[in-house]
């Protein structure tokens, strides 16, 4: 990834190479997209003829880059006739002002074009190398290049215009130019990616942030989000720089969605540019004390489309909690399920979690109320559809086994649950972090109905199934000789007992018995799952073990964030602040902003984390890491109207303090000193 550029603003991005160029991929998603449609296959810039070299590269904003280029090889720029500077942003539409600068001792003279090109493919469709099945058709006008794409009721559009003279064909614009000595000469495009509705519309046009918006605009949004965070003061620069490029890819990552018209945060760049239950969830958990604002739309999306039938296609059942929501035209036309999927099976109980969270930090009573009946709907899904094999388990097996997810937790590629000897179980599954999850889930709710819906003996039921799930879970996940709890249950009961990172989930939860946790904690520190920069997906002594397979042996930031906090939650201070030291310390490397994964090579083998090709970044859940990463550290949890502060700071962090908690207000120092109400002094 580090030889291609992206810039974003909300789900609309654009992904080139370090000259600025597009080429056609169906291998990995370059080009202009929006709503999961590629609005820009082929941009390719030449000087007389010839590709340029990158110069230099000013990517510091997220929705705008400068690439300064010069043409001819590199050993020869020295001696460049001409070099061009690309300025371009993401601000609603795509805009490039294009710039060449005359170095001779004499008038210039040359030809600049652009190729130009729209395959429209769908992301599912660059994923799975898929072929269009509509008709593209090209309308060439002065200074105006329009390409339309149709596919029955499916209609894409997009429109270059130039603002110089130029010479328009059907694979782009060439402009014959010329520069007086030491002069420049510029041209203006613009390009519109139009998404039809059924009124033969821009059906984003009459959304509050539809259409196009100035850079400015976009400025202004951004800093207004990141203003109204908390304010870090700390002495260790990873963690700063960390917290920044957080906060500012949260911003960019904001989307507005056509189904409310609500602003969402987009899971993950390039692949993941939409809502997702799971992901959607994790993030809204992570930046809940900082950005209590953004989760509210999060919240009321899930529940709007909670599921309420039963569609083998989509996997949905009632009381559901989505998966993924798609836009493109293979989910349009049911080539795909998403519109939305339903296929995951953590999202539900992930759901009730993150409403009691919420709550707790801002004492929403009303939005709590307002959803008793989607709640309530998810714990029935629980204890009904979810119990597949009615054992009382969380078990998951996809109704639709053509195109619907095969593993429905978060690690939901096909190889990611399999026995120690990397021999894959059958369906249904249960894996352990689900069985956490809904503990967790059931314990919440009671509180939610004891506390606001009037409820004591529904909540009694609740903190009964909890504490008879939790005595169940021991028994049958936990491996005696192993000394570890199970990866799994498989469709006989049997322990799928491969060593994972799933364990550090079950110590968020609360599932793990006391007597266990030591235990626990000793594996997920140990050699075996500890690569020095972070806890692997998977042991390195287990079958399918792989430092850099997907769920087999990476480093996810997410994952030790989750971690991370439930090694705080049983009291392992100490093991918390190394974790978050370790991934703080890996932050560096990727210039503040953790990546979706990272290889799990040990620390001795290495002196940095090694990319992960194929990672998305940035990503939301990667994003939200170093905030909930901090919260770890600094011990914060809500508790009535006041902050618990019991700090996990690693020695040789220094000062750490955060001001200005949303609804709250703490600080700390790396000592766990705290300041009492009587003390804060007035915040104007």
């Amino acid at each position: 990834m580090k030889d291609l550029v992206s810039i974003l603003d909300g789900n609309t991005f654009l992904v080139s190479d370090r000259r600025g160029d597009v080429e056609p991929s169906y291998d990995f998603p370059t080009g202009l997209f929006s709503f999961d449609t590629r609005f820009l296959s082929t941009w390719v810039l030449t000087l007389d003829g010839e590709r340029l070299h990158a110069l230099s590269v000013d990517d510091a904003e997220s929705y705008r880059t400068k690439f300064f280029l010069a043409p001819g090889e590199p050993t020869h720029y020295l001696d460049a006739k001409a070099s061009v500077i690309r300025s371009r942003a993401i601000v609603g539409s795509f805009e490039e002002e294009l710039t060449v600068l005359n170095h001779l001792g004499a008038e210039l003279e040359c030809t600049v074009r652009i190729e130009m090109g729209a395959d429209f493919a769908d992301l599912f469709e660059i994923k799975n190398s898929r072929q269009k099945r509509g008709r593209t058709t090209v309308t060439v006008a002065e200074k105006e290049l329009r390409l339309t794409y149709r596919r029955e009721a499916f209609h894409r559009e997009t429109v270059v215009r130039t603002t110089a003279p130029a010479q328009v064909d059907h694979t782009g614009m060439t402009f014959r130019i010329r520069i007086a000595r030491n002069g420049r000469w510029t041209t203006r495009l613009h390009v519109s990616s139009v998404v039809f509705g059924a009124r033969g519309e821009d059906i984003r046009a009459t959304l509050p942030y539809g259409g196009s918006r100035s850079a400015d605009a976009i400025r202004a949004e951004q800093q207004e989000l990141i203003d109204r965070a908390p304010k870090l003061g700390c002495d260790c620069e990873p963690l700063a720089g960390a917290y920044r490029r957080s906060l500012n890819d949260l911003a960019a990552l904001r989307y507005e969605s056509i189904a409310l018209g609500v602003r969402l945060i987009a899971a993950g760049l390039p692949w993941f540019m939409t809502l997702f239950g799971r992901d959607s969830i994790i993030t809204s958990l992570q930046v809940l004390p900082f950005l209590p604002e953004l989760v509210p739309p999060t919240i009321l999306m899930l529940a709007g489309l909670q599921g309420h039938r039963v569609d083998d296609f989509r996997d949905e059942e009632p009381g559901k909690i989505l998966h993924e929501l798609r836009y493109g035209e293979t989910a349009g036309f049911e080539e795909q399920p998403h519109s939305p999927y339903y296929g995951s099976a953590d999202s539900t109980p992930l759901f009730i979690i993150l409403l009691d969270e919420y709550e707790r930090w801002t004492g929403d009573a009303a939005l709590v109320r307002k959803l008793e009946p989607q709640v309530r709907a998810a714990l029935r899904w629980i204890d009904t559809y979810g119990d597949l094999l009615g054992t009382g388990y969380l078990w998951y097996q996809t109704r639709n086994p053509e195109t619907g997810l095969q593993n429905q937790c978060w690690k939901d590629s096909w190889d990611a649950i399999s026995y120690a000897d990397g021999q894959l179980p059958g369906f249904p599954r249960a894996t352990c972090e689900l069985q956490g999850y809904a503990y967790d889930a059931k314990i919440r709710a009671a509180r939610l109905a004891r506390t606001f819906w009037n409820d004591p003996e529904f909540a009694d039921e609740l903190e009964q199934q909890a504490a008879d799930l939790k005595r169940r879970f021991d028994r049958d996940f936990w491996i005696a000789d192993r000394e570890h709890y199970a990866l799994a249950l498989d469709a006989d009961g049997r322990q799928v007992d491969a060593l994972t990172s799933n364990i550090g989930h079950l110590l968020w939860s609360g599932i793990v018995d006391e007597s266990r946790a030591g235990k626990v904690v000793e594996h997920l520190l140990g050699p075996r799952l500890f690569s020095g920069w972070g806890v692997r997906t998977l042991a390195t002594d287990e079958g399918r073990y792989n430092p850099i397979g997907y769920h087999v042996g990476t480093v996810w930031p997410f994952d030790n964030s989750i971690i991370a906090w439930g090694l705080w939650r049983y009291g392992f201070r100490e093991e918390a602040g190394l974790l978050c030291d370790t991934m703080l310390a890996a932050s560096r490397y990727f210039e503040g902003r953790l990546p979706e994964a990272f290889a799990g090579y040990a620390r001795d083998l290495t002196d940095y984390p090694v990319e992960y090709p194929t990672a998305c970044s940035p990503q939301a859940w990667s994003t939200g890491t170093p905030l909930l990463l901090l919260r770890v550290m600094l011990g914060l949890e809500p508790q009535g109207e006041h902050l618990i502060i019991d700090p996990a700071v690693p020695p040789g962090m220094g000062r750490v303090e955060l001001l200005d908690i949303p609804g709250r207000w703490g600080m700390v120092d790396a000592l766990g000193r705290s300041r009492e109400p009587e003390d804060q002094p007035d915040k104007g």
